[in-house]
């Protein structure tokens, strides 16, 4: 038996041990929490391991609270918010940053903010710093039908006691939009807007777009305007031809009405004529029949015919006269 091969064995198992054991006790973060003047215990720490609660995490949280002035803060507050989904270092910043420039921000809210899936941590930065937000062209039409396409720089600060339930930025960009489309509108020309510009931003802070939002409007500039097309008089030019459209479709109407008419009164004559030969084709008849009844003699017969002879004559004699005076026969 080789007796070199146990204390390897041995010493593996130790080290193994001790590793198992720094793990789960991890006695120099212990260390560095009492050398920091942070109270906790190694049974503390080693049944966060249990819990699958990191404890470097929820100590190094611990000593920077401690170490700001924090004193309120206690471990069972962190570990809960952990175990919630939150960010523990976040809300420890924050609440630290808060505490520097005198903001109130309770324990509660900054987890119910970090919780609810903003950052905390940033929130508050913004509180102190203002952020400065350019909107998108605005395009806009004044009453005088001239478009104008303005750009602004919105200055904004969060509002820590809106930021759970508070509407984000594109809330803030879609009301200062909306405030520089109804002011342009409402002015009676272009011109004026270009004169001053410093009129929207006025109107539109006075209509309190921040309410239920998670900032508070500090400023809106008016950055940029330009003129864009003369919109009216597209409008005006549309309309014309909308109305010349309308026209021709009323005369080609009118026109389709006439030749209906025409053609009625076409059918009317033809069957007029239809009825004048139909009766000429019955007089033949009623003078035969005359002759056979005695009710119409010889003399009579030829009287009528001496009058459509002389009808004929007259009318061939007016024929001439109608299309001016007759041409010398040449010889």
């Amino acid at each position: 038996m080789d007796f070199n091969v146990i204390p390897i064995a041995l010493i593996g198992a130790v080290v193994i041990l001790l590793a198992i054991f720094f793990y789960y006790v991890p006695f120099l973060l212990w260390i560095s929490a009492k050398v920091s003047g942070v109270n906790i215990s190694l049974v503390q720490l080693f049944l966060m391991r249990i819990r699958k609660v990191p404890p470097y995490i929820i100590t190094r949280a611990m000593i920077e609270a401690h170490k700001a002035g924090l004193k309120s803060l206690t471990r069972d507050e962190l570990e809960a918010h952990y175990l919630a989904g939150g960010h523990v270092e976040k809300v420890v910043h924050a609440l630290v940053s808060a505490s520097k420039a005198n903001i109130d921000l309770p324990f509660q809210m900054a987890t119910a903010i970090d919780l609810a899936g903003r950052d905390v941590f940033q929130a508050v930065q913004m509180s102190v710093n203002p952020k400065v937000i350019d909107t998108p062209p605005v395009t806009a039409v004044a009453k005088d039908g001239i478009q104008l396409i303005a750009k602004a720089r919105v200055t904004v600060r969060a509002n820590i006691k809106q930021l759970v339930g508070g509407a984000g930025e594109e809330t803030i960009l879609a009301r200062v939009g909306e405030g520089i489309v109804s002011s342009i509108g409402s002015s009676l020309n272009h011109k004026t807007v270009l004169e001053n510009p410093d009129s929207i931003s006025k109107l539109v802070l006075r209509k309190g777009l921040d309410a239920g939002t998670a900032f508070e409007i500090l400023s809106i500039d008016i950055a940029d305007i330009d003129i864009g097309k003369n919109i009216g008089a597209f409008l005006q030019m549309d309309q014309a031809q909308a109305d010349k459209n309308i026209a021709q479709a009323k005369a080609e109407e009118r026109r389709a009405m006439a030749v209906a008419i025409e053609q009625e009164m076409k059918a009317k004559a033809q069957e007029a004529r239809a009825k004048v030969i139909e009766a000429e084709a019955e007089v033949p008849k009623a003078m035969a029949e005359a002759f056979r009844n005695g009710n119409l003699g010889i003399m009579d017969y030829y009287k009528m015919k001496n009058i459509e002879a002389d009808t004929g004559m007259r009318e061939s004699i007016a024929k001439p006269a109608q299309h001016g005076p007759a041409k010398p026969i040449k010889e």
